[in-house]
């Protein structure tokens, strides 16, 4: 047996489960489903949540697998992948060094600790940062194909 086949029943399978789950939910009624979630009871649709979520970690642990097998299969790829990473630590520790971090009262009472205020502030720059590379990539494309016609 090839490992299509074993994929594939793997996914009839999956997809069974699934289908049992639905018609359990809908021979069940939403308002049933609403009077027991309000006492705390999601007995009926915890299946399908838990089975969305094995369906969703076997997608990424597949994906990531053969994404490591594509970027190991050729040097070219994994050394631009390599570069990439790189770049984006750059970016990270040049966000990490422009923010400071101030400790920062919570609506609930709690205190953002000034350090995790300093994560939080990186993230953003991060995004101000990478956002900025991506806008002027865009418009030095635009000119580039504009000016070589």
């Amino acid at each position: 047996m090839n490992f299509i086949n074993i994929i594939r029943i793997i996914v009839a399978a999956l997809g069974g489960i699934g289908v049992i789950f639905l018609f359990r939910i809908m021979g069940v009624g939403d308002d049933q489903i609403k009077m027991d979630a309000s006492m705390g009871d999601y007995g009926v649709v915890s299946p399908l949540i838990t089975l969305a979520i094995i369906i969703l970690g076997i997608t990424v642990f597949v994906t990531f697998i053969f994404s490591l097998m594509n970027l190991a299969s050729d040097s070219k790829k994994l050394k631009k992948a390599l570069i990439s990473c790189g770049l984006f630590l750059v970016v990270v520790g040049v966000a990490f060094v422009l923010s400071d971090g101030v400790e920062t009262p919570l609506k609930d009472g709690k205190v953002l600790s000034a350090s995790n205020s300093r994560w939080v502030g990186t993230g953003i720059r991060t995004f101000y940062i990478l956002t900025f590379v991506a806008f002027a990539s865009m418009i030095f494309s635009g000119a580039k194909k504009i000016l070589k016609k």
